[in-house]
C-alpha cells in the first residue's frame, strides 16, 4: 500500500450499487479511464466495493450521526485509491445538468429501471436521473415557475378553504349570536430564491427546508421569506413561516400521549370544525376533587346548538343544580314533562303568573290552597 498522502491515484466514477452486504454504506463505483462500459466484459457485480468517507457530523462508529451515505444509483462521485486500482474511497459527489437519461444496460449509468414492464418505454430508462436540461440541484431550491417541484403543487392543489365555523341562532332579546364565519388553511408561503433555501429530500419524498431567502425590491427594501418546512412523502406536514405562524397538517390519525400535564394558552381566538363525533372523558381514575371546570369572563355567553338531536345531560348520583344572577327562561317547543320522584318546593318571593289555555289538572291526597 501506498503511504497516505503521496502517489493518490484519483478517480471519477458513477455509482451503480449501493446494497453493501456488510450494510456499512459502501458504493460499486465504475470508474473513467479505468472499467470499461461493457457490462458484459465487466458487470456491475464485479465492480469494487468503495468505502465513503463520512463528515465530521457523522461518528462512523455505532451508528452515531447519520448512517448510511446518502448517495444512491447514477450519482457521479469523485475520490482516490488506497491500493492502486483497488480499494476506492468515495470523497464526495459531483452534481451537474444532465443532457440524457440513464441506460440500465450500460455502464456509467444507474442500472434501476423506471418500469418493470418490459413493454414499457421507461423499462429502457433508469430511476436516475430523474430530469434532463436542469441542475441536480432540488428544485424546491431552484424555484423555477416552468419546473415546479411536484410536492409544492400538490400543496398548492390540496389546500383547504372555506371551513365553517359555529354559527349560533339568536334565541330572545338578550342573547347575542355568534357570526356566521369561515376560515382556510393560509396561502403556501413558499417563495425560495437561490441559493438560499437549503432542502434535504429523500427518495420517497420526506422533504425538510430551512429557507432563508429575501428579496430586495427597487427601492432598496428588503423582504425576508424566511421559513422552516417538513414534510413526509404522505403530505403530512409541519411548517413555520416567516411571521411565526405554524400550520400543521395532518392527512390520516393524529396522537398525542401526555405522560404529564398539559397546558395552551391561546391569546386569540380558537375554533375547531369537527366532521366526526367529539368525546372528553374526564377524571378516568375517580379522584377526588378532579372536576371540569368552564368558566366565560364578562360580557359574553355560552351558546350550545343542536341542530337536529337531543341534548342530554345526565347526572347518575349527584345534584343538577342552576344559580341563575337573573332571569331563567324556558321556551318550550312541545310537551314539558317533569318527573319527581321525592318531594318538590318552590319558593317564589313575587308574583307567580300561570296563564294556561288548555284543562287544568291538578291531582293529589290533599290540597291546599291557603293553609
Amino acid at each position: 500500500m501506498a503511504f497516505l498522502g503521496k502517489n493518490f491515484h484519483w478517480f471519477v466514477g458513477v455509482v451503480e450499487d449501493r446494497h453493501d452486504p456488510e450494510k456499512v454504506g459502501r458504493l460499486r463505483v465504475r470508474c473513467l479511464g479505468i472499467h470499461t462500459s461493457d457490462k458484459n466484459a465487466l458487470p456491475t457485480a464485479d465492480l469494487p466495493w468503495a468505502s465513503c468517507v463520512l463528515p465530521v457530523t457523522s461518528a462512523g462508529i455505532s451508528g452515531l450521526g447519520q448512517s448510511p451515505s446518502f448517495i444512491v444509483e447514477g450519482a457521479w462521485v469523485w475520490g482516490y485509491f488506497r491500493e492502486r486500482e483497488q480499494e476506492p474511497v468515495v470523497l464526495g459527489t459531483l452534481p451537474g445538468r444532465p443532457s440524457e437519461l440513464g441506460d440500465p444496460n450500460k455502464g456509467f449509468y444507474d442500472p434501476n429501471r423506471r418500469s418493470t414492464d418490459e413493454d414499457e418505454a421507461d423499462y429502457e430508462i433508469s430511476v436516475y436521473p430523474r430530469n434532463i436540461e436542469e441542475p441536480d440541484t432540488n428544485r424546491l431550491a431552484v424555484n423555477n415557475p416552468d419546473k415546479p417541484a411536484a410536492s409544492l403543487v400538490s400543496r398548492r392543489l390540496a389546500r383547504i378553504t372555506g371551513i365553517p365555523t359555529a354559527d349560533f341562532d339568536a334565541v330572545g332579546d338578550n342573547i347575542i349570536a355568534s357570526d356566521t364565519d369561515t376560515w382556510s388553511q393560509p396561502e403556501i408561503a413558499y417563495n425560495a430564491v437561490y441559493p438560499y433555501n437549503h432542502v434535504f429530500e429523500s427518495e420517497s419524498g420526506h422533504i425538510k427546508e430551512y429557507d432563508d431567502s429575501f428579496t430586495i425590491d427597487a427601492n432598496g427594501i428588503r423582504t425576508n421569506h424566511y421559513r422552516i418546512y417538513e414534510r413526509h412523502a404522505s403530505g403530512t406536514s409541519t411548517e413555520m413561516t416567516n411571521n411565526g405562524d405554524r400550520i400543521d397538517i395532518i392527512t390520516n390519525d393524529h396522537y398525542t400521549l401526555t405522560s404529564n400535564n398539559n397546558k395552551a394558552y391561546i391569546q386569540g381566538d380558537s375554533d375547531i370544525t369537527i366532521a366526526g363525533r367529539h368525546k372528553i372523558y374526564i377524571n378516568k381514575d375517580g379522584q377526588a376533587n378532579n372536576s371540569y371546570d368552564i368558566q366565560v369572563g364578562p360580557n359574553a355567553n355560552v351558546n350550545i346548538q343542536v341542530d337536529n338531536g337531543n341534548l342530554n345531560v345526565v347526572t347518575k348520583t349527584g345534584q343538577f343544580n342552576f344559580d341563575v344572577g337573573a332571569d331563567f327562561n324556558v321556551n318550550v317547543g312541545g310537551n314539558y314533562n317533569l318527573t319527581v320522584l321525592g318531594n318538590k318546593k318552590e319558593t317564589i318571593e313575587g308574583n307567580h303568573t300561570q296563564d294556561t289555555t288548555g284543562t287544568v289538572v291538578i291531582k293529589g291526597a290533599t290540597i291546599d290552597l291557603n293553609p
